[in-house]
């Protein structure tokens, strides 16, 4: 993970300064200053600090002299191993390097502070962020989180990372314990925050749903004064939420609802939706993801965007421009057959909604899912992929197709809620992607519609790649 400052070059006193740590300067003539920052030591040179951060499998510090091998001056750690003695180098230290850097690309970024969006969610953070920047991208130059630059140590870069001529940024911030939010939170100052829904995600570490909202909540802590932090409506968990330090504002159908979604309509093309926006209704939003569950991603993203001076026109524009990326619910042809790829991540929820769409979308064949394991599920994770197999059955889907150990207890309940054995098939994952793939191509034909969803850990793009592959 490596980016270049966004505003500038800047030096090792600074990097001392902000995060209260003691600066140990053996640089000499050659300087303390640079241009680029990396947590991977393979990645640092000359003009680079490395931050040596300690993971649960791999210590940073180890890499410390790799890293000054390869020509790097610049060192932020919580301290200096013995056998780098004497390099020509500038070390801060401190007493948790992702701490401090967090305290360092606050004061890196408190030059020129920017206007911003920060974004959490259990499901459908990185789609809610791109249709934001989408919007925004109508009217501001804006910049935005990339990839998955939404831990701990990746959104402190993407702040440090954007430049100066950003009028707007759009920031995804996860989480897998309580704190990490709040970390991010604090070190971005955002002007608008959300949490677009409370789900199933990271039972296995916070235990109960409860919890996973009181940790997603902790984004409003780093608002600024007078800010909004929008929350869901519809979830019970969030729809009794004060602060007198920011305004409380509600996405979703529910009346009380400052952006109201209504009329929710779902073709094979796309969404489409009308939301009233305070004194005003907007009808005809369309984007092109397919499923009503998208309607609340497209709405909060409106709401963000329209919370930071975006207008109407941006907001159906922005919408309407956006294109799925990647592995992420992107529908495409591929020779007759149609396919819905969604295999970024995935949580109950998420499962439950590309089923609807596999079910909303229009086909001349069948309507095949092929579904992986959820990982981080906890105690209720059997229960929980059991859950997906009913609701699959119930949805009419005329073929199901489970990889992984999980995977089989959603065949078992699909079988349970009355699909027939002759539809049902539970693969092991042991059988590698090729033989996988053969399996789920006997059982293809033009004119079908045909889903992957499972988490990233199963590899999926891997068995679609052998499925369409000639």
């Amino acid at each position: 993970m490596k980016i270049k400052l966004g505003l500038g070059k800047t030096n090792m006193e600074r990097i001392a300064d902000w995060c209260g740590g003691e600066l140990y300067d053996f640089t000499g003539e050659s300087g303390n200053s640079f241009e680029y920052v990396c947590t991977d030591s393979r990645e640092a040179d000359a003009d680079t600090m490395f931050v040596a951060t300690r993971g649960e499998r791999v210590d940073g510090h180890d890499y410390i002299l790799k890293a000054i091998e390869q020509g790097c001056r610049c060192i932020l750690c919580e301290y200096v191993p013995t056998n780098i003695s004497g390099k020509a180098a500038a070390y801060v230290v401190v007493e948790n390097s992702m701490d401090a850097f967090a305290h360092c690309a606050k004061g890196y970024r408190s030059e020129d502070p920017l206007l911003s969006v920060a974004i959490t969610g259990s499901v459908g953070k990185t789609t809610t962020k791109e249709l934001t920047a989408a919007i925004l991208r109508q009217k501001f130059k804006t910049y935005c989180t990339a990839g998955n630059f939404n831990s701990v140590i990746g959104m402190p870069m993407s702040l440090m990372e954007a430049d100066g001529s950003s009028e707007r940024a759009v920031f995804e911030m996860g989480m897998s314990s309580f704190g990490e939010i709040r970390s991010m939170s604090r070190t971005a100052t955002p002007y608008v925050a959300m949490v677009t829904n409370i789900g199933t995600s990271h039972l296995e570490y916070l235990k109960t749903r409860e919890n996973i909202a009181k940790a997603k909540l902790e984004i409003g802590e780093g608002l600024v004064d007078s800010g909004y932090l929008l929350l869901n409506g519809d979830e019970p968990l969030l729809s009794d939420h004060y602060s007198d330090r920011y305004e409380t504002v509600y996405v979703g159908h529910d009346e009380k609802c400052s952006f109201q979604i209504w009329n929710v309509r779902v073709d094979e093309k796309g969404t489409s939706f009308d939301l009233r926006i305070p004194q005003k209704m907007i009808c005809d939003l369309r984007i092109s993801l397919i499923g009503e569950h998208f309607a609340y991603n497209a709405a909060f993203a409106a709401a963000a965007a329209y919370l930071l001076g975006a207008d109407e026109r941006n907001i159906r524009d922005g919408l309407s421009s956006y294109v799925a990326q990647g592995m992420r619910m992107n529908v495409t042809d591929k020779n007759g057959v149609t396919l819905i790829a969604d295999c970024y991540n995935a949580a109950p929820e998420s499962m439950k909604g590309a089923i609807d769409t596999l079910a909303q979308i229009k086909v001349d064949g069948k309507r095949i899912a092929v579904l992986g394991d959820m990982k981080e599920l906890g105690a209720l994770s059997d229960d929980l992929h059991a859950s997906v197999g009913k609701y699959l059955a119930e949805k009419g889907v005329d073929r199901l197709f489970t990889v992984g150990k999980s995977g089989e207890l959603i065949a078992k309940a699909a079988l349970g809620a009355g699909m027939s054995e002759d539809r049902v098939e539970a693969l092991d994952e042991e059988l590698g992607a090729v033989a996988i793939a053969e399996k789920i191509k006997e059982k293809i034909a033009t004119g079908d519609a045909i889903l992957f969803k499972a988490s990233r850990a199963m590899k999926f793009e891997e068995i679609i790649e052998a499925v369409f592959s000639h």
